[in-house]
């Protein structure tokens, strides 16, 4: 690594630590991972961040944010805050911009609006034609039908949330899936670390709220580990009540049980 560089990583972290004492936790000093807890008005945000060779002078470095009450959107617009930030201090250290970057966000939660005023951000269309997908398999469940709503499971095994991107990246190549009214998702992945092991995971409802975070609580429940799940519902013109958190459990479990992931 670049001396330079490697001192100024040095200096950040030290500084970070100082500043942010247990809420900085070191995942591997050999690969330089850490994450940092954000709480503000009783919500939280976990950055991890992996420091690479060219940080700061010629790449940002990595991170992945877990939010699991976020919404997509809101999710979206604080990735697209972040990239802004590196961007206008290429060359410098920016993870102590970030996470005050995601307190300013959290500050303004219900709902986070973005500025059109100043120079702030606004909230970006993904384009997943562009995405170049190196995809872990996925398998497809049955449909249910209630009522003229269908309801479909997906699930696959992810490592990363590249592994995520990739594969919610590839279902929406598939125009019905694309169309559907709800793609929920909701994920955990096991992250070992020079302390033990962490657990990174996240949902969300898509619209069809509190569904993600059901999804994520019966994972959580059957203890999954590495787990994405999705599920697609088309919503047929009659209201169901209750009954569509009972269908979209029962479509979460079907397909983490016919992909072979389902603990025992």
């Amino acid at each position: 690594m670049d001396t330079e560089n490697l001192a100024k990583q040095v200096e950040e972290i030290e500084a970070l630590s100082s500043i942010y004492g247990e809420d900085l936790i070191i995942e591997s000093e050999v690969s330089r991972s850490y994450n940092i807890k954000v709480r503000d008005n009783k919500n939280e945000v976990i950055l991890y961040v992996t420091l690479n060779e060219g940080y700061p002078s010629k790449n940002p470095p990595k991170y992945e944010l877990s939010a699991p009450w976020m919404d997509r959107k809101a999710k979206e617009n604080l990735h697209y805050c972040l990239d802004e930030i590196y961007l206008e201090n290429i060359g410098e250290t920016v993870i102590f911009q970030w996470v005050e970057k995601i307190r300013e966000v959290l500050q303004t939660i219900k709902p986070i609006e973005p500025k059109k005023d100043e120079k702030n951000c606004v909230e970006k269309t993904l384009d997943f034609s562009q995405l170049e997908i190196n995809c872990p398999d996925i398998t497809h469940g049955e449909v249910i039908i209630d009522r003229k709503s269908s309801f479909q499971g997906h699930a696959a095994e992810v490592h990363s949330a590249d592994d995520v991107s990739a594969v919610l990246a590839k279902l929406k190549q598939n125009k019905k899936i694309l169309n559907a009214t709800h793609n929920m998702y909701a994920y955990r992945i096991e992250k070992k670390t020079d302390k033990g092991t962490t657990m990174l995971q996240d949902c969300d409802d898509d619209g069809e709220a509190h569904a993600g975070g059901r999804m994520l609580h019966l994972l959580q429940i059957l203890d999954q580990k590495n787990t994405l799940v999705v599920v697609s519902r088309w919503y047929g013109g009659i209201q169901l009540g209750p009954d569509r958190f009972r269908h979209i459990n029962n479509a979460t479990r079907q397909v983490i049980q016919q992909a072979g992931l389902l603990k025992k």
